[in-house]
């Protein structure tokens, strides 16, 4: 059962078709379906977080992002897809596969004739050319996904690059991330990156910064332990953290401040934001930052909004928040960062 005939789809994804008599945790629902491509030999990359990595030890079927993928006919996915008024968009996840190119051109069609509705494609950069790129578009995709995960050269290598024995090199993915830009257009091309792998708020602020320059939009995550991975035993970022980094993220994103007006304490630590209390204030009520950041749909609304999926269900340790987050979430997130509530206006 492989790619392009068969497709593994998240659990969250198998959810909200209707494969799994499951519910959200506060009636979240799935607006982008995540697909992933499969093969009998899985994927040659080695990165130490990741579940499908090539030396993980694990028994039996393999979770990714903490959940298992079940393989479903292609066909009857796309058909549960088209027929969904809950799903915006679709979102095709590459391998690094020697076949993962040809059958994500071939799907990337599929998908946008079938369902009718907006295609991303998380791809590949070590397999990808210029000419891949456009045939991409070409065959229906209006975004694609690059995920650096690590927000600086010497960390990309340890997780990813040669010291993990992997593939992949830190220069080609910007490499092809301005490929993308170029090929895409401005604000069609989205990062990846997962905090608590190690970096300083410092390092990450920097790396939002340098893809908001390139023309590229920002998509963060928070570390998850992978079981069996070569980071199964390093705990999640401490959700102060988290906060912040999102918090970091959406000022740059919207065109706020720069990552070089920011302050820094001695560790990297972000002290102040760069910019007035009052639009502080603003940005952290209008809850924004602290959504799921992802592709948007056609509403402009963002449609990849992945329920859960670096932090378990429950409104103390939601991450991602998957829905516009309300007055009580608002004053948590607050305590968390250990920030007082807003002044009420007079």
């Amino acid at each position: 059962m492989e790619s392009p005939e068969h497709i593994r789809l998240s659990l969250a994804a198998a959810m909200q078709l209707g494969y799994s008599p499951a519910r959200f945790h506060r009636a979240a629902r799935m607006t982008c379906i995540n697909l992933l491509l499969t093969y009998g030999d899985g994927c040659v990359a080695n990165c130490s977080y990741c579940g499908l990595a090539r030396e993980r030890r694990v028994e039996g079927d393999r979770s990714f992002i903490r959940v298992p993928w079940p393989v479903r006919p292609t066909d009857e996915v796309l058909g549960r897809i088209a027929r969904s008024r809950v799903v915006k968009r679709t979102c095709l996840s590459m391998i690094t596969h020697r076949r993962s190119v040809k059958d994500s051109i071939v799907l990337t069609r599929r998908i946008a004739e079938v369902t009718g509705k907006p295609v991303s494609v998380l791809i590949t950069p070590t397999l990808i050319e210029r000419e891949d790129l456009i045939a991409l578009r070409d065959a229906g995709a209006d975004k694609i996904g690059v995920a650096f995960d690590l927000a600086t050269e010497e960390l990309f290598d340890v997780h990813r690059g040669h010291t993990a024995r992997g593939p992949h090199r830190w220069n080609r993915y910007w490499e092809v991330f301005d490929l993308g830009v170029e090929v895409f257009g401005e604000r069609m091309v989205g990062s990846h990156f997962i905090v608590g792998l190690g970096e300083t708020e410092r390092d990450m602020a920097l790396a939002f910064q340098r893809v908001s320059d390139r023309g590229g939009v920002n998509h963060l995550f928070s570390f998850y332990p992978e079981a069996g991975s070569a980071e199964s035993e390093r705990a999640q970022p401490p959700m102060a953290v988290y906060r912040r980094m999102q918090l970091a993220c959406e000022l740059i994103d919207a065109g706020l401040a720069r990552a070089e007006a920011m302050r820094f304490d001695g560790a990297g630590r972000i002290v102040d934001f760069g910019v007035a209390p009052a639009t502080l204030d603003e940005v952290i009520d209008a809850g924004r930052a602290f959504r799921t950041r992802g592709c948007t749909g056609e509403d402009g609304e963002v449609a990849c909004n992945r329920p859960y999926a670096n932090s378990l269900p429950g409104d103390e340790t939601v991450r991602n928040h998957p829905f516009a987050p309300n007055a009580a979430d608002i004053r948590r997130i607050r305590a968390q960062m250990g920030l007082a509530p807003a002044e009420a206006p007079r």
